[in-house]
């Protein structure tokens, strides 16, 4: 059985959906940079001219209005400045704690500009005496005095609010990215699943076929490739029903004739064994070609199937069974079919699988119940002590009507018994796994969901 290998999380990553997701948000980022360098560069020069256009307006009135005041009206008109315009006044003392201007990129353009109007012995500072603000000293006559302005005034001054701006707008970015990820990888994801169905032996729901015409066309290929599909499945199970049909009517003439015609002991049974060989091939053709639906799945006690398909086969001169089989292990399948699956694995190990320098095959059978809820699986292994088969060659022992060369070859048979459990547990939904077994000998697993 073609087994579909477990998705790791190294080929998720490299999926479409991831890489799209990838493209788009290294493009939305990078134009993001761009746009905020651009912004920076072309706006830095306007900004910083109307910030100290502002200071320079502010302290250039202020000193005028203190110059030209009444001095008995100036304690009013410094409150007015602090009420109406947030602007407050402080005489400017050596011992002041002065920390640094604000640390921003527009600050040097500002003090360059400041200082070219107010004078080149202007200071600024972020912090004065421990009130924070903005600070620019200044002179009436021969005193210096500090102005304070609130930094509100001077948003420019800060580049939080473009950093916020520009997150939120990266954010947005990011999940219009993940959403036309998901949009462009959907019909690409409906495929996988359609095509996983067709591997596991199940008809898959027909793909929509509608929106871009690209996608329109994939989708409506490949509902027809499903629709071919099946008609030749259809077609292949009549012709080998009709055909093994067909054939055993002569061969039971034939096995009449031999009966009655006058033939030694020893032509008789070859040919009655020859008549048998021909009518086991037959079945085999019959089985192969009966469909297994799943309306017909039904609860299976598969520890009690597999008990007594071990009674059975222990009846048999040649073969000598280990079983350990835990209880209470059920599957949804069909009957019949799990134990003609679980007697041609039985089959092929007598056939093939005898124990070298002995004519008796060892079997070792063990069923186990594995997984946590909600995902257990009932896991069969049937072992045999024989000669095994090359690694290379394992798979290709699975195909329909092949005959390998070396042991194990089929010589006997229409090369259809592993096919047949191939087929019917693909449509149960199982894995099969065929390795050979250390020590000698071909190991089958099979892994069911339990219930």
């Amino acid at each position: 059985m073609k087994l579909v290998p477990d998705i790791s999380l190294a080929r998720l990553k490299s999926g479409l959906f991831w890489r799209t997701f990838l493209l788009l948000g290294t493009l939305t980022t990078v134009s993001m940079t761009a746009w905020i360098g651009m912004i920076s560069v072309v706006q830095r020069e306007p900004q910083a001219q109307q910030i100290s256009a502002q200071i320079i307006s502010v302290v250039t009135i202020t000193h005028a209005a203190l110059t030209h005041s009444a001095p008995e009206l100036r304690r009013e008109l410094l409150f007015d400045l602090v009420s109406n315009e947030g602007i407050r006044i402080f005489p400017l003392y050596e011992d002041d704690r002065i920390d640094p201007p604000p640390d921003n990129y527009l600050m040097p353009d500002i003090e360059t500009l400041v200082k070219a109007k107010l004078g080149h012995d202007t200071r600024f500072s972020a912090r004065v005496n421990g009130v924070a603000g903005f600070w620019v000293s200044f002179k009436i006559d021969d005193d210096d005095y500090w102005l304070m302005l609130d930094r509100e005034r001077l948003r420019g001054l800060t580049g939080f609010q473009w950093l916020g701006w520009a997150s939120l707008v990266s954010l947005l970015s990011l999940l219009g990215a993940a959403i036309i990820s998901s949009l462009i990888n959907r019909p690409l994801s409906r495929l996988t699943v359609a095509a996983r169905a067709i591997a596991q032996g199940r008809q898959p729901a027909p793909l929509p076929e509608k929106g871009p015409i690209e996608i329109l066309e994939a989708n409506r290929s490949f509902n027809q490739m499903v629709d071919d599909l099946k008609q030749v499945e259809s077609d292949r199970a009549v012709i080998l029903a009709g055909i093994s049909h067909d054939l055993r009517t002569p061969l039971a003439r034939m096995q009449l004739e031999v009966e009655m015609a006058n033939l030694s002991d020893d032509a008789r049974e070859g040919i009655q064994s020859d008549i048998g060989q021909m009518d086991a091939i037959i079945g085999q053709f019959l089985d192969y070609a009966r469909p297994t639906e799943a309306s017909t799945f039904t609860e299976i006690d598969l520890s009690g199937l597999l008990t007594d398909m071990a009674r059975e086969a222990m009846r048999l001169p040649d073969v000598t069974i280990t079983a350990q089989i835990a209880p209470d292990a059920h599957v949804m399948g069909n009957g019949t079919d799990l134990r003609r699956v679980l007697n041609n694995l039985v089959e092929n190990a007598r056939r093939y699988g005898k124990t070298p320098g002995s004519d008796m095959t060892e079997l070792d059978i063990s069923c186990q119940i594995k997984g946590s809820l909600g995902a257990k699986k009932v896991v069969i292994e049937v072992q045999d002590h024989g000669p095994g088969v090359p690694t290379e060659k394992i798979e290709q022992m699975l195909k329909p009507f092949t005959r390998l060369d070396t042991a194990r070859g089929q010589a006997n048979g229409a090369g259809l018994g592993l096919a047949i459990v191939d087929r019917v547990l693909l449509r149960h939904g199982a894995e099969l796994q065929v390795r050979n077994r250390e020590g000698g000998g071909l190991a089958f697993q099979i892994s069911l969901p339990a219930v």
